[in-house]
């Protein structure tokens, strides 16, 4: 069956001066503080409520719906549509943190009812997830896609630097309750913004709804596979964000604790890479295309594997905060042409599923990671592990340069 789509013309301006990407990028950056706001609640409820260990229960158990129903929730928005999932999403988000918030006034913080939260929580991300990812090649031209990935990156590092504080301050003024109070009506905030922003349709929405869910899963890891170059680029997603996500957010503090670095040393270093990060997303804003784009992926995603592998060697503070400036330039802009690359070589009827499988990939099985990083860092230190996440981010650079489609990806003009 064929599938006729309407996808939006190239704006008459750039996706940073068009007003309904505009909409789209506020309500995705009151959606990302609203995580921020809600993490710190969840943890300091449950630091309240329970042991160390349970707190950390608290906080780990959300991944499991994540992981188990990502592609699921790629199913669901290819079938109804990304924005009416994104909104509904939302909108769930909003009256369960809300609900929460009202709870806590008459029960306190019960670990029972935190872990609950932390399931519904988990298992409504895995069917928002996929269907972010599916809007942006709906409301801009596909030649805006890669200033829109810089634009979401802009917002993470917004949320980033206000989210804590924020939620911070609403514990310390009114408490746990108060803070999942926030944390809702940044969801509600975002979900009215969503409701403004105008998205092209599938024509033939209807027809595709009338396959079993497993059918079309199975259709959308097929597309995958036999796709030339999303086949390559999700492999190259895949092993680069598992040498990447599990050595970096587990081994910096070790490192810098076993180099005395302290609390400030690492502090610096992960500011540099944030800086590194936030100029990568600033970059592609304001260029809004990057020549050679699917040759520039593999490259970056070697020169960040150089800088990783030179954090575990540097002597200082000083010398790691530059190369953490050189890791976060470096993995941004991969993360971003990847994220580019993908969206505009997805056919839009599968864009939901596809998404759902780079997401299972950077959000759902790479944190399956750290606990086997923490042991290797106990056994061995943190530079071999640092240097063993290296390798593994060059082989993904490796394929990268390996794959002829993908090497001569080019995004449109």
């Amino acid at each position: 069956m064929t599938l006729t789509t309407r996808i939006p013309p190239a704006p008459a301006r750039p996706a940073h001066r068009d007003a309904n990407v505009l909409r789209w990028l506020a309500a995705y950056t009151f959606s990302l503080v609203g995580d921020s706001v809600y993490y710190m609640a969840l943890a300091w409820a449950a630091a309240r409520s329970g042991s160390p260990g349970q707190a950390g229960l608290v906080l780990a158990v959300g991944a499991v719906p994540r992981a188990l129903l990502m592609l699921g929730g790629g199913v669901v928005a290819d079938r109804f549509g990304p924005r009416r999932v994104v909104i509904g999403s939302d909108a769930a988000r909003s009256v369960i943190i809300l609900g929460m918030a009202a709870a806590l006034l008459v029960t306190g913080p019960q670990l029972w009812l935190l872990i609950v939260l932390a399931l519904v929580f988990g298992a409504v991300d895995a069917v928002l997830l996929p269907a972010l990812g599916a809007l942006p090649p709906r409301i801009t031209g596909p030649d805006e896609l890669a200033r829109v990935q810089g634009l979401k990156g802009l917002a993470a590092r917004i949320a980033n630097i206000t989210g804590a504080p924020l939620g911070g301050l609403a514990v310390a003024l009114g408490g746990t309750a108060a803070t999942f109070a926030v944390a809702g009506a940044l969801f509600a905030a975002s979900t009215a913004l969503l409701v403004r922003v105008r998205i092209a349709r599938l024509d033939d929405e209807g027809a595709r709804t009338r396959k079993p869910p497993l059918r079309d899963l199975a259709d959308g890891l097929r597309y995958i596979r036999g796709h030339r170059l999303l086949a390559p680029l999700m492999l190259v997603i895949a092993v680069g964000e598992l040498g990447f996500a599990a050595p970096l957010n587990i081994g910096l503090a070790l490192l810098a604790k076993e180099r005395a670095w302290g609390a400030a040393g690492m502090g610096w270093i992960v500011a540099a890479f944030g800086a590194g990060a936030g100029a990568a997303s600033l970059l592609l804003s304001l260029r809004g295309r990057i020549p050679r784009a699917g040759l520039v992926l593999p490259l970056s995603l070697l020169g960040g594997t150089t800088a990783i592998a030179g954090l575990a060697f540097a002597p200082s503070v000083a010398w790691a905060a530059v190369a953490g400036v050189f890791v976060g330039l470096l993995a941004g802009l991969s993360g971003a042409l990847c994220g580019a690359l993908t969206q505009t070589a997805t056919e839009p009827a599968y864009l939901g599923r596809v998404t759902a499988v780079a997401s299972l990939f950077t959000m759902g099985l790479a944190p399956l990671g750290y606990p086997l990083a923490g042991a290797a860092i106990g056994a061995w230190g943190t530079t071999p592990v640092f240097l063993a996440g290296a390798g593994v981010c060059a082989t993904g650079a490796v394929i990268g340069l390996a794959s002829g489609p993908l090497r001569r990806a080019e995004l449109p003009r």
